[in-house]
């Protein structure tokens, strides 16, 4: 196996593992995906297009890139330039 393989073999099971982990604390009905909200880097796992996993979003409030937040909080945490998080995708600030 190359070096390359095995890297990609890694990445492919961190993600899997983060979305199981992503998966439980969202049936808890604690956590809630908030799509517009995380910085750069900062999303959690499965995000849109231009991602592949967690903390690859490549900009700053990246709107198909999610982050579980608190229930409830989605739609009203305060972000720069009057954005707000949304519960479905966005097709804002998205990378080039």
């Amino acid at each position: 196996m190359t070096v390359k393989s095995t890297l990609a073999l890694g990445a492919t099971l961190a993600c899997a593992l983060s979305t199981m982990a992503v998966t439980a604390a969202h049936a808890e009905g604690e956590m809630e995906k908030c799509y517009g909200v995380a910085e750069a880097g900062k999303n959690d796992c499965a995000a849109g297009a231009g991602t592949t996993c967690a903390g690859t979003s490549k900009v700053d409030f990246q709107g198909n890139a999610w982050k579980l937040v608190p229930v409830g909080t989605c739609t009203t945490m305060k972000l720069p330039d009057g954005r707000m998080g949304s519960l479905e995708a966005l097709t804002r600030d998205l990378p080039a």
